[in-house]
Protein backbone atom coordinates (compact mmCIF):
# COMPACT_ATOMS: atom_id res chain seq x y z
CA UNK A 1 0.00 0.00 0.00
CA UNK A 2 1.34 3.40 -0.99
CA UNK A 3 0.53 6.39 0.91
CA UNK A 4 -0.39 9.37 -1.21
CA UNK A 5 -0.77 13.07 0.32
CA UNK A 6 -1.28 15.52 -2.75
CA UNK A 7 -4.22 15.64 -5.20
CA UNK A 8 -2.48 15.53 -8.26
CA UNK A 9 -0.58 12.16 -7.74
CA UNK A 10 -3.83 10.29 -6.95
CA UNK A 11 -5.91 12.20 -9.85
CA UNK A 12 -2.85 10.44 -11.98
CA UNK A 13 -3.11 6.89 -10.32
CA UNK A 14 -7.06 7.29 -11.14
CA UNK A 15 -6.59 8.39 -14.57
CA UNK A 16 -3.61 5.32 -15.17
CA UNK A 17 -6.49 3.22 -13.86
CA UNK A 18 -9.17 4.17 -15.41
CA UNK A 19 -6.62 4.05 -18.85
CA UNK A 20 -5.66 0.66 -18.15
CA UNK A 21 -9.48 -0.58 -18.36
CA UNK A 22 -9.30 -0.96 -14.37
CA UNK A 23 -11.88 -0.39 -11.80
CA UNK A 24 -11.12 1.83 -9.17
CA UNK A 25 -13.35 1.52 -5.77
CA UNK A 26 -13.28 4.07 -3.32
CA UNK A 27 -13.77 3.85 0.58
CA UNK A 28 -14.36 7.58 2.17
CA UNK A 29 -12.83 7.56 5.78
CA UNK A 30 -12.35 10.02 8.46
CA UNK A 31 -9.66 7.16 10.09
CA UNK A 32 -10.10 5.70 13.40
CA UNK A 33 -10.66 2.36 11.55
CA UNK A 34 -13.42 -0.41 12.83
CA UNK A 35 -14.51 -3.80 11.62
CA UNK A 36 -17.57 -1.46 9.98
CA UNK A 37 -14.57 0.54 7.98
CA UNK A 38 -12.47 -2.66 6.92
CA UNK A 39 -16.06 -4.53 5.98
CA UNK A 40 -16.13 -1.40 3.09
CA UNK A 41 -12.22 -2.66 2.00
CA UNK A 42 -13.04 -6.09 1.83
CA UNK A 43 -15.89 -5.59 -0.45
CA UNK A 44 -13.99 -3.21 -2.49
CA UNK A 45 -11.35 -5.15 -2.83
CA UNK A 46 -13.39 -8.09 -4.31
CA UNK A 47 -15.23 -5.94 -6.55
CA UNK A 48 -12.38 -3.62 -7.50
CA UNK A 49 -8.94 -3.42 -9.63
CA UNK A 50 -7.83 -0.57 -7.18
CA UNK A 51 -9.02 0.29 -4.11
CA UNK A 52 -8.12 3.86 -2.70
CA UNK A 53 -9.11 4.56 0.81
CA UNK A 54 -9.28 8.45 1.74
CA UNK A 55 -8.44 9.37 5.09
CA UNK A 56 -9.64 12.70 6.04
CA UNK A 57 -11.39 14.33 9.15
CA UNK A 58 -13.45 16.89 6.84
CA UNK A 59 -13.72 20.14 8.91
CA UNK A 60 -17.06 21.36 6.94
CA UNK A 61 -18.72 18.86 8.15
CA UNK A 62 -18.29 19.45 12.19
CA UNK A 63 -20.38 22.66 13.32
CA UNK A 64 -19.22 24.84 16.28
CA UNK A 65 -18.71 23.32 19.81
CA UNK A 66 -18.46 19.73 18.15
CA UNK A 67 -15.40 17.93 18.66
CA UNK A 68 -13.13 18.16 15.44
CA UNK A 69 -10.24 18.25 17.27
CA UNK A 70 -10.84 16.03 19.75
CA UNK A 71 -12.36 13.31 16.82
CA UNK A 72 -10.29 10.06 17.53
CA UNK A 73 -7.03 9.55 15.27
CA UNK A 74 -4.92 6.59 15.04
CA UNK A 75 -2.75 7.08 11.71
CA UNK A 76 0.08 4.64 12.10
CA UNK A 77 -2.39 1.75 12.70
CA UNK A 78 -5.17 3.04 10.41
CA UNK A 79 -2.20 2.10 7.83
CA UNK A 80 -1.40 -1.27 8.88
CA UNK A 81 -4.96 -2.21 9.05
CA UNK A 82 -5.96 -1.02 5.37
CA UNK A 83 -2.87 -2.61 4.21
CA UNK A 84 -4.01 -5.85 5.83
CA UNK A 85 -7.36 -5.46 3.81
CA UNK A 86 -5.70 -4.88 0.52
CA UNK A 87 -6.16 -1.36 0.02
CA UNK A 88 -3.12 -0.39 -2.96
CA UNK A 89 -3.55 3.82 -2.02
CA UNK A 90 -4.36 5.52 1.09
CA UNK A 91 -5.14 9.54 0.26
CA UNK A 92 -4.64 10.94 3.56
CA UNK A 93 -4.25 15.14 2.45
CA UNK A 94 -3.59 17.67 4.37
CA UNK A 95 -6.31 20.48 4.94
CA UNK A 96 -4.87 22.69 2.26
CA UNK A 97 -5.11 19.71 -0.43
CA UNK A 98 -8.52 19.70 0.13
CA UNK A 99 -9.40 23.70 0.24
CA UNK A 100 -8.24 26.31 -0.37
CA UNK A 101 -7.52 29.83 2.10
CA UNK A 102 -10.25 31.04 -0.19
CA UNK A 103 -12.98 28.08 -0.78
CA UNK A 104 -16.00 29.34 -1.45
CA UNK A 105 -18.30 26.58 -3.14
CA UNK A 106 -20.07 23.89 -1.52
CA UNK A 107 -23.00 21.25 -1.94
CA UNK A 108 -26.38 21.84 -0.56
CA UNK A 109 -28.51 18.43 -0.61
CA UNK A 110 -31.82 19.98 0.03
CA UNK A 111 -34.82 18.09 2.25
CA UNK A 112 -33.15 14.97 2.44
CA UNK A 113 -30.04 16.66 4.15
CA UNK A 114 -32.44 18.69 6.44
CA UNK A 115 -33.90 15.64 8.37
CA UNK A 116 -32.76 14.37 11.48
CA UNK A 117 -28.85 14.63 11.55
CA UNK A 118 -29.33 17.32 9.59
CA UNK A 119 -31.99 19.52 11.66
CA UNK A 120 -29.92 18.27 14.67
CA UNK A 121 -26.34 19.77 13.13
CA UNK A 122 -27.19 22.46 10.37
CA UNK A 123 -24.33 22.55 8.18
CA UNK A 124 -23.59 19.00 8.22
CA UNK A 125 -24.42 18.13 5.55
CA UNK A 126 -23.40 20.32 2.81
CA UNK A 127 -19.75 19.17 4.46
CA UNK A 128 -20.13 15.98 3.90
CA UNK A 129 -21.61 16.55 0.38
CA UNK A 130 -18.91 18.73 -0.47
CA UNK A 131 -15.74 16.47 0.39
CA UNK A 132 -17.37 13.35 -0.80
CA UNK A 133 -17.88 15.57 -4.42
CA UNK A 134 -14.38 16.60 -3.98
CA UNK A 135 -13.36 13.00 -3.64
CA UNK A 136 -15.30 11.61 -6.51
CA UNK A 137 -13.40 14.64 -8.52
CA UNK A 138 -10.16 13.34 -7.31
CA UNK A 139 -10.53 9.52 -6.92
CA UNK A 140 -12.52 9.15 -10.02
CA UNK A 141 -13.97 6.06 -8.78
CA UNK A 142 -16.44 3.56 -10.49
CA UNK A 143 -17.96 2.41 -7.14
CA UNK A 144 -17.68 4.19 -3.46
CA UNK A 145 -18.54 2.53 -0.75
CA UNK A 146 -20.49 3.60 2.43
CA UNK A 147 -21.53 1.87 5.91
CA UNK A 148 -25.77 2.45 6.63
CA UNK A 149 -25.14 3.39 10.11
CA UNK A 150 -24.83 6.86 8.84
CA UNK A 151 -28.24 5.87 6.29
CA UNK A 152 -29.02 9.85 6.10
CA UNK A 153 -25.52 10.05 4.52
CA UNK A 154 -25.89 7.41 2.23
CA UNK A 155 -29.31 9.33 0.80
CA UNK A 156 -27.72 12.61 0.69
CA UNK A 157 -24.96 11.37 -1.23
CA UNK A 158 -26.68 8.97 -3.78
CA UNK A 159 -28.88 11.96 -4.02
CA UNK A 160 -26.36 14.29 -5.21
CA UNK A 161 -24.89 11.37 -7.67
CA UNK A 162 -28.36 11.47 -9.09
CA UNK A 163 -28.70 15.31 -9.42
CA UNK A 164 -24.97 16.18 -10.54
CA UNK A 165 -24.75 13.32 -13.10
CA UNK A 166 -21.93 11.46 -10.86
CA UNK A 167 -20.53 8.56 -13.54
CA UNK A 168 -20.10 6.10 -10.23
CA UNK A 169 -22.25 3.51 -8.14
CA UNK A 170 -22.88 4.08 -4.73
CA UNK A 171 -22.79 0.75 -3.21
CA UNK A 172 -24.52 0.34 0.25
CA UNK A 173 -22.87 -2.01 2.56
CA UNK A 174 -24.81 -3.29 5.93
CA UNK A 175 -24.12 -2.02 9.21
CA UNK A 176 -21.30 -3.65 11.14
CA UNK A 177 -22.28 -5.03 15.29
CA UNK A 178 -20.82 -5.92 18.02
CA UNK A 179 -21.31 -9.14 19.61
CA UNK A 180 -23.87 -7.09 22.31
CA UNK A 181 -25.83 -5.07 19.06
CA UNK A 182 -24.08 -1.98 19.78
CA UNK A 183 -23.49 -0.12 15.84
CA UNK A 184 -19.48 -0.09 15.49
CA UNK A 185 -18.77 3.80 15.15
CA UNK A 186 -15.04 5.77 15.88
CA UNK A 187 -17.24 7.83 18.27
CA UNK A 188 -17.29 4.24 20.43
CA UNK A 189 -14.19 5.38 21.58
CA UNK A 190 -15.65 8.67 23.57
CA UNK A 191 -17.73 5.95 25.99
CA UNK A 192 -16.84 5.05 29.43
CA UNK A 193 -17.39 1.54 30.50
CA UNK A 194 -20.69 2.57 32.26
CA UNK A 195 -21.78 4.76 28.88
CA UNK A 196 -20.70 1.72 26.95
CA UNK A 197 -22.89 -0.73 28.55
CA UNK A 198 -25.52 2.07 28.64
CA UNK A 199 -25.60 2.57 24.76
CA UNK A 200 -27.09 -0.82 23.58
CA UNK A 201 -30.31 0.84 24.74
CA UNK A 202 -30.19 2.00 20.78
CA UNK A 203 -29.98 -1.54 19.28
CA UNK A 204 -31.99 -3.30 21.78
CA UNK A 205 -34.46 -0.05 21.75
CA UNK A 206 -34.92 -0.36 17.67
CA UNK A 207 -35.34 -4.57 18.09
CA UNK A 208 -37.86 -4.21 20.05
CA UNK A 209 -40.03 -2.05 18.03
CA UNK A 210 -39.08 -4.60 15.02
CA UNK A 211 -40.78 -7.21 17.35
CA UNK A 212 -43.61 -5.03 17.89
CA UNK A 213 -43.77 -4.41 14.09
CA UNK A 214 -43.89 -7.86 13.17
CA UNK A 215 -46.70 -8.54 15.65
CA UNK A 216 -48.92 -6.17 13.72
CA UNK A 217 -48.23 -2.80 15.30
CA UNK A 218 -48.40 -0.23 12.29
CA UNK A 219 -48.71 3.25 14.18
CA UNK A 220 -45.35 5.47 13.58
CA UNK A 221 -45.72 7.21 17.06
CA UNK A 222 -46.40 3.52 19.13
CA UNK A 223 -43.58 2.41 18.26
CA UNK A 224 -41.74 6.15 18.35
CA UNK A 225 -42.95 5.88 22.25
CA UNK A 226 -41.81 2.34 23.13
CA UNK A 227 -38.41 3.23 21.76
CA UNK A 228 -38.69 6.58 23.60
CA UNK A 229 -39.28 4.86 26.83
CA UNK A 230 -36.72 2.48 26.25
CA UNK A 231 -33.82 5.06 25.95
CA UNK A 232 -35.14 7.04 28.40
CA UNK A 233 -35.44 4.60 31.43
CA UNK A 234 -31.76 4.53 30.70
CA UNK A 235 -30.13 7.14 33.07
CA UNK A 236 -26.75 8.11 31.04
CA UNK A 237 -29.04 8.29 27.51
CA UNK A 238 -29.55 11.68 26.06
CA UNK A 239 -32.30 11.70 23.18
CA UNK A 240 -31.69 13.87 20.32
CA UNK A 241 -34.26 12.02 17.82
CA UNK A 242 -36.47 9.42 17.62
CA UNK A 243 -37.96 9.06 13.97
CA UNK A 244 -40.00 7.03 11.64
CA UNK A 245 -39.45 8.11 7.90
CA UNK A 246 -39.81 6.69 4.21
CA UNK A 247 -36.74 5.17 3.75
CA UNK A 248 -36.36 6.61 0.18
CA UNK A 249 -37.55 10.38 0.62
CA UNK A 250 -36.97 10.79 4.59
CA UNK A 251 -40.31 12.65 5.30
CA UNK A 252 -41.96 11.38 8.33
CA UNK A 253 -44.25 8.73 8.09
CA UNK A 254 -47.69 7.84 10.19
CA UNK A 255 -47.94 4.43 9.30
CA UNK A 256 -46.29 1.60 8.13
CA UNK A 257 -47.72 0.10 5.42
CA UNK A 258 -48.93 0.75 1.96
CA UNK A 259 -50.39 3.74 1.40
CA UNK A 260 -51.94 3.88 -2.23
CA UNK A 261 -48.29 2.58 -4.32
CA UNK A 262 -46.21 3.36 -1.92
CA UNK A 263 -44.37 0.37 -0.80
CA UNK A 264 -41.05 -0.16 -0.06
CA UNK A 265 -38.76 0.58 3.34
CA UNK A 266 -39.70 2.86 6.04
CA UNK A 267 -36.61 3.91 8.62
CA UNK A 268 -36.52 3.72 12.24
CA UNK A 269 -33.89 6.29 13.05
CA UNK A 270 -32.46 7.64 16.05
CA UNK A 271 -29.72 9.62 17.51
CA UNK A 272 -28.79 9.69 21.45
CA UNK A 273 -26.03 11.28 23.28
CA UNK A 274 -24.05 9.51 25.75
CA UNK A 275 -21.16 11.59 27.80
CA UNK A 276 -19.91 13.35 24.59
CA UNK A 277 -20.44 10.90 22.51
CA UNK A 278 -23.54 11.13 19.95
CA UNK A 279 -24.75 7.81 18.77
CA UNK A 280 -26.89 6.61 15.58
CA UNK A 281 -28.55 4.16 14.95
CA UNK A 282 -31.20 2.61 12.77
CA UNK A 283 -33.27 -0.39 11.28
CA UNK A 284 -35.96 -0.90 8.49
CA UNK A 285 -39.30 -2.53 9.01
CA UNK A 286 -40.85 -3.56 5.44
CA UNK A 287 -44.56 -1.41 4.11
CA UNK A 288 -45.16 -4.31 1.91
CA UNK A 289 -47.74 -6.79 3.75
Amino acid sequence: MRIVAQTRAIQAEAESARLAAQSIGLVPTMGFFHEGHLSLMRRARAECDLVIASLFVNPTQFGPGEDLSAYPRDFERDCRLAEREGVDLMFAPPNSEVYSPDHATYIDVERIGATLCGASRPGHFRGVATVVAKLFNICKPHKAYFGLKDYQQVRVIETMVRDLNFDLDVVRCPIVREPDGLAMSSRNAYLSPEERRAATVLSRSLNNARKSFEAGERCAATLKRQIGSEIEAEPLARTDYIEAVDAQSLEPVSRIEPVGQIEGHVLLAVAVRFGRARLIDNIYLERNP
